[in-house]
């Protein structure tokens, strides 16, 4: 089983230190883990709490290991449609294993947080960070992965929970997926979901389209900001690759692997 989105304390949302979420994996029964922690560069407040510090980020994984277990060293990157040039020399910050790029922010604002939500209803905010989302798989070159594709599905202002749907927005979905399949980037099935609002970000079905459009590289994570989390519904994740793929992927150094289900 294996976790590629996981948050340490090293990224400002984290709350528990690596080495306890090494031991969780440890515990889960991980075969492989990577820490994807924040870069999202956020012109809203006045300090950058959404960038990890570099220092911290060496001094936190330096010589981090656990018998049993790989370790990889990753960031998750919060992708604008125009901010290209920030990511080329963000990824500058070290040789990471894997990066993944999410779509957090719709016109500068939060879709986790109530104004987002406040000035659209349901269908609008979900259209509109589809487009957001579209834009910048087009803008963008330098990530591996698209995470958590819905991930506005489980926002904590969303007034209802619910889980995008592939039919419902199907037109754009699947642009967003030729585009991923035409650049030979991935799809993540994001297990944080499931106990949130009822479902993986994105559900099967989109990875079944990605797949039928000819997407190759998928992973899964459980984006863990606590111990508890690492890892959870990794298994049965797996049997969702497994029946789709028959394989999930993971990376070092950039460069996908691929591991039969």
């Amino acid at each position: 089983m294996f976790d590629y989105h996981m948050h340490s304390t090293v990224s400002f949302d984290g709350k528990d230190t690596p080495e306890k979420m090494v031991q969780a994996a440890v515990n889960a029964g991980l075969k492989e883990i990577c820490f994807t922690d924040h870069i999202d560069h956020e012109i809203n407040v006045e300090k950058e709490i959404m960038v990890f510090d570099q220092k911290d980020y060496d001094a936190a994984y330096t010589g981090l290991g656990a018998e049993g277990l790989k370790i990889r060293f990753g960031v998750e990157y919060g992708l604008k449609p125009g901010n290209q040039a920030q990511f080329r020399e963000d990824l500058k910050r070290r040789d990471f294993d894997f990066v993944l790029g999410s779509i957090h922010m719709v016109n500068e604002m939060d879709v986790y947080l109530e104004p987002y939500w406040s000035q659209r209803d349901i269908p609008t905010a979900y259209r509109e960070y589809l487009e957001e989302t579209y834009a910048c798989v087009r803008a963008h070159e330098d990530f591996d992965v698209l995470g958590h594709l819905t991930f506005i599905s489980k926002g904590r202002a969303n007034p209802t929970k619910e889980l995008l749907r592939y039919g419902d927005h199907r037109e754009i979905v699947d642009e967003i997926l030729k585009e991923l399949v035409r650049k030979g980037k991935g799809m993540e099935i994001n297990t944080s979901g499931v106990d949130r609002c009822g479902g993986y970000l994105p559900t099967p079905d989109f990875l079944r389209r990605f797949r039928e459009l000819g997407g190759e590289i998928v992973t899964i994570g459980s984006d863990a900001h606590t111990f508890d989390r690492v890892g959870q519904y990794s298994r049965e994740a797996c049997e969702i690759l497994k029946d789709i793929f028959g394989y999930v992927c993971t990376f070092e150094g950039r460069k996908p692997i691929f591991h039969k289900l």
